[in-house]
């Protein structure tokens, strides 16, 4: 096959074409320097294929490119036209789910029904900002008699979109539905460590009949490609979701350069609180999918769970049978609960917090070691007798890994809550509606969840409060991020000054 495609298999799918170049104008190309690096199975160690590298000389061709198709064929597109581009990838990313999710589980190592899971939510994600295209509106502004004032909401022009490696497909659908929407054009780059299914989504983008140039999709590392599109000087806003340390360098470089725009979806180590009167075995039902979802490797997590002290040891029993029963493997068997981590790094990385933990003197209830003897595998792990200035319940583990701590007042439960530098996500269970209002409206998060975790939608935004971000992803408020107001003043005749 050519340099930018190659075959390779899926156990679902079978033989598929994998494009491997880089997406700039609707086509697949090498790099400028020849560059490729490999892409590594995380439930096998081994090599699945080798993909092209995004350099600063590639970054600049694609925002070229971009930059182009927004100052010509895209900006002559009718809101109408780019809503129906988007209904139509929506219905290709529908039709190709199934090839979609089976190479976001080779790539990433997440079970295919949680692929699938993502798949189906990008459908809704596209679908949702198809919708919205044509109704980002103005207002008219009554000031005087005999002025006329209106607004406008413009499209930016061209977006730098760095995603995680966590939700590779779910986080370019959040971050190109409302760009597009908009009237934006993109230049995204996907995670070193899963560039696959960005690029089998690419070739929908073609087939959905977007123009050359509004939509390049390049595979590269932060510290080349990343940085070329947080410092470019022609990329007028730049959307990352990511790491807390990450998004301070981003954020850097874009006021360094040409104060561009900067939407941030960092960190999280959030708050999931069990009162007294919750449904026990809902809320484990609930906890265990707010912690182990995904591997762990949510940003959003429920990591620090504080159990009210009259179910404490009721609960942890039970939890710990819950979390016993997840079934830890092979991601293409449809009964696996949890899959392996993205990498040998990410790999290491939670080791080390589950060392660290130990070594603090927290006690290990179940897991804490590496689960089967190939693959980034690590057994669901559960800490109890944890304090609160601990390594594991201050930062971000990003894993399979959770702390659980024993509470008695409501007041002490939101001291202990907000004892975190971060402000993503936090969640309340419990059978009285007063408590649960009155918690979540103290709670300072972007999120918080009432007996369920980890429900998010399109339509509902989502973003952090302190280091956990800035600006919100989904919803409405998401095209705030991707316009900008301009007011227009008209006088309506009369002498000048008169």
């Amino acid at each position: 096959m050519s340099n930018v495609f190659q075959e390779l298999k899926t156990p679902v799918t079978g033989t598929y074409k994998q494009p491997t170049g880089l997406f700039i104008n609707n086509e697949f190309v090498e790099g400028v320097e020849k560059k490729t690096f490999e892409v590594i199975n995380p439930s096998t160690e081994e090599v699945i294929c080798s993909v092209h590298e995004a350099t600063e000389k590639d970054v600049d061709i694609a925002v070229a490119a971009a930059r182009k198709a927004f100052e010509s064929t895209w900006r002559q597109t009718t809101p109408q036209q780019r809503g129906i581009y988007l209904l139509k990838l929506s219905e290709l990313a529908e039709k190709n789910l199934e090839l979609l999710a089976a190479v976001e589980s080779l790539d990433n190592g997440k079970s295919i029904t949680m692929a699938r899971g993502d798949v189906g939510a990008v459908v809704g994600c596209l679908r949702y900002y198809g919708g919205w295209a044509d109704k980002i509106e103005g207002k008219t502004i009554d000031v005087a008699p005999d002025m006329f004032h209106y607004t406008r909401q413009e499209a930016i022009g061209v977006c730098g979109q760095i995603i995680p490696w966590n939700f590779p497909l779910l986080m370019l659908a959040w971050k190109i539905g409302p760009a597009l929407a908009c009237g934006n054009t993109v230049v995204l780059k996907t995670a070193e460590q899963t560039p696959l299914s960005g690029l089998v989504f690419a070739q929908l983008i073609k087939q959905a009949g977007f123009p050359p140039g509004v939509v390049n999709i390049i595979s590269g590392f932060g510290k080349t490609a990343g940085a070329a599109i947080s410092s470019h000087m022609d990329i007028d806003k730049v959307a990352f979701t990511g790491s807390t340390l990450v998004g301070r360098t981003i954020m850097k470089a874009a006021a360094s350069s040409n104060l561009k725009k900067v939407t941030l979806e960092l960190g999280g180590k959030s708050p999931n609180i069990v009162f007294n009167d919750a449904d026990i075995e809902q809320t484990i039902s609930w906890v265990n999918f707010g912690i182990y979802y995904n591997h762990g490797q949510c940003c959003c997590a429920g990591s620090r769970i504080y159990v009210q002290s009259g179910i404490y040891d009721k609960f942890v029993a039970a939890f710990k049978k819950r979390a016993q029963e997840n079934k830890v493997g092979d991601p293409f068997h449809e009964e696996t609960f949890q899959g392996p981590q993205v990498s040998q790094l990410q790999y290491e990385r939670i080791m080390g917090y589950i060392k660290a933990g130990k070594e603090e003197g927290a006690t290990v209830e179940i897991g804490g070691e590496r689960h089967g003897e190939k693959g980034y595998f690590i057994q669901p792990t559960i800490f109890t007798n944890v304090k609160p200035d601990m390594k594991i319940m201050q930062e971000e583990i990003f894993g399979p890994v959770c702390a659980i701590a024993k509470f008695d007042t409501e007041e002490e439960v939101l001291h202990q809550a907000h004892d975190t530098i971060y402000g993503l996500a936090a969640a309340v269970h419990t059978k009285d509606l007063n408590t649960a209002i009155r918690v979540s409206n103290a709670l300072r998060a972007g999120t918080v969840w009432v007996n369920c975790y980890n429900y998010l939608h399109h339509q509902a935004p989502f973003g952090g409060f302190a280091q956990s971000g800035i600006g919100r992803e989904l919803g409405e408020a998401a095209l705030a991020n991707y316009t900008e107001t301009k007011t227009v003043a008209i006088r309506l005749g009369g002498a000048l000054f008169g």
